[in-house]
């Protein structure tokens, strides 16, 4: 029996239960009955900052998860993922004498495995912490799980767990299944983050993979004071990337680091399938000659080839402007469903990319494309892939960064040059030319093989031997509904025909009376309900430019923060020259 489960569970409730009864009244105004009510965005809004507020007071589980929620669009209406976006991973630092329990368990005795140790934390963080070591003279960084972190995050995984069958009940069918495939993504996740034999893994491999790249560093992990609850890393310092007044008292080119930034991630995720996933500032740093510097490896991912291929048609057709492909690149990806309107969404992509448009129509930016989608999304049937989901939500980020670095940067202009470079964009305009001509081949060998087949077919209709079979497709069961208010129709008539001849000829049977009365009332009730009822999603939302700008009016830009491993903190401009 897990106590401390139960007991978690009992304090999840008290947080949440303000807000499980609002979205109790939502579906039914008195919770057992009455009708629903709409909400507005702006209650939604105070929802989700109130409920951001208690994922931050049940500490490091639910902090991670808001994070996680943070980049699906799907499960989550724009104005949660906004607010989620706001989640800093950071928090006091557990005692020296408790993170020294857990570093000795792992390695030994401090003074016997390091030189000289500093007992302050640099930083602290819900799932670790990091201090400053020496090793023989070498600077590291030693980043120890918090002490105990284990045991609350099983404990938490089981109220989850727990909580899910409440949680599907104020949901659509699509999102419950995206919340049940969103708690066995998150399980996964948070283990893997706080196992530190994966991250060394992780960040060794990715490492590898820029070892040609003179402008990336990233720190080499110290294997021999490595486990999987202790990370050594060689110290790297330097400027916070969001720290611009630093960078240029350093004389360095901003823009040049933005570019050598956003063609870094588009080397991981296209050419190496293998990415950094936490690119908020705090986990990017420069050094004095303009090198960028990776740190925080604990969230990262893979992505699968064809995602590749496809998130390569993604930005070449944004980069073309068409319309029609880059629907087509986010249906093959599985980030748009295909029962999607495509008419709507085309509006929606062309009043996005008109929208971000400057006065040069070829400066817009992918991430208010993204973010335009991701707020409609939410309307649709939707499931997204969980890597696919870190990959948009690193693309978002990342671009923000660039922006942030640079104010006039093109990010389409830098992701075409480096698809040019790498060949891609002649690769597609081969495949496409190569689809053409197979096309004209099909297209030849239709032509000589229709007409025996049109003959055959004429002279069946003329010999009367020509039978055409339908199958209509009811997915909607309108053609079940209509003969449901049918039948209850004719029935309702009978009702009413039955209890006025009964009233008229037959007065002195008031029982007979009431029954048929009461019986054309229930009938007549069902069918006034069935065309009150209102079932599944709604399939023509309707979009418009003052729409889309007043979404974009909503928008809170999260403040940045600086940290080393899963540890985040906020620095001042003092600290900016330091490691995080």
């Amino acid at each position: 029996m897990n106590l401390r489960a139960y007991w978690r569970f009992i304090i999840v409730a008290y947080q949440f239960l303000p807000l499980i009864v609002a979205y109790a009244r939502d579906r039914r105004r008195f919770i057992l009955f009455g009708r629903s009510r709409d909400v507005s965005a702006e209650q939604r809004r105070r929802r989700a900052a109130s409920l951001l507020d208690s994922l931050l007071t049940l500490g490091p589980t639910f902090i991670k998860l808001g994070q996680l929620l943070s980049t699906r669009p799907d499960i989550l209406p724009p104005e949660y993922i906004d607010e989620f976006a706001k989640l800093q991973d950071s928090v006091p630092p557990a005692s020296w004498d408790e993170a020294r329990v857990v570093l000795e368990e792992e390695l030994g005795p401090v003074g016997d495995r390091f030189t000289e140790f500093d007992t302050d934390a640099i930083s602290g963080a819900s799932l670790g912490q990091v201090y400053y070591a020496e090793i023989d003279g070498q600077q590291v960084a030693v980043k120890v799980r918090r002490p105990g972190v284990k045991e609350l995050v099983e404990a938490d995984l089981k109220v989850i767990r727990w909580s899910l069958p409440l949680l599907i009940r104020f949901i659509g069918e699509a999102q419950a299944f995206s919340l049940e495939t969103l708690a066995d993504e998150f399980e996964r996740t948070i283990r893997q983050e706080m196992d530190y034999n994966r991250e060394a893994r992780m960040l060794n491999e990715i490492k590898t993979n820029f070892q040609q790249d003179d402008d990336i560093r990233i720190p080499a992990v110290i294997g021999t004071h490595s486990t999987g609850r202790v990370l050594t890393m060689e110290y790297v310092p330097g400027t916070k990337i969001s720290n611009v007044e630093q960078l240029d008292t350093q004389r360095l080119d901003r823009s040049a680091l933005a570019k050598t930034l956003q063609r870094a991630y588009l080397k991981m995720i296209i050419d190496d399938g293998v990415f950094h996933a936490d690119p908020h500032p705090g986990n990017l740093a420069v050094q004095d000659d303009g090198t960028l510097v990776f740190y925080d490896f604990g969230m990262s991912g893979y992505v699968d080839p064809f995602i590749q291929n496809k998130i390569v048609d993604f930005y070449t057709a944004v980069a073309a402007q068409d319309i029609d492909a880059i629907l087509d690149a986010l249906i093959e990806m599985g980030t748009l469903s295909p029962e999607a309107d495509r008419q709507v969404m085309g509006e929606v992509m062309e009043l996005a990319i008109a929208d971000a448009r400057g006065e040069d129509v070829e400066q817009y930016r992918v991430q208010q494309i993204v973010q335009q989608v991701e707020d409609t999304i939410y309307e649709f049937p939707l499931r997204l892939p969980s890597n696919l989901a870190l990959v948009l939500r690193v693309a978002t980020v990342v671009e923000g960064v660039c922006v942030t670095l640079d104010p006039e940067f093109d990010f389409i202009s830098v992701a075409t040059q480096y698809l040019r470079e790498q060949g891609y964009i002649e690769e597609g305009v081969r495949d496409f030319v190569e689809d053409r001509v197979q096309e004209g081949r099909d297209a030849v060998e239709s032509s000589v093989r229709i007409p025996p087949k049109l003959e055959d077919a004429l002279d069946r209709v003329d010999r009367e031997d020509f039978h055409i079979r339908a199958d209509i497709e009811d997915s909607e069961q309108n053609l079940e509904k209509l003969g449901r208010r049918l039948v209850l129709g004719l029935a309702l008539a009978a009702g009413g025909i039955s209890t006025a001849m009964l009233y008229s000829f037959r007065p002195a049977q008031p029982v007979a009376i009431a029954i048929a009365g009461s019986l054309t009332l229930i009938v007549g009730f069902l069918l006034f309900r069935s065309f009150r009822q209102r079932r599944g999603i709604r399939a023509q939302p309707q979009f418009t430019r003052q729409n889309l700008r007043e979404m974009e009016g909503g928008e809170e830009s999260a403040s940045g923060t600086l940290g080393f491993g899963d540890a985040a903190v906020q620095q001042s401009g003092e600290d900016s020259d330091e490691q995080s």
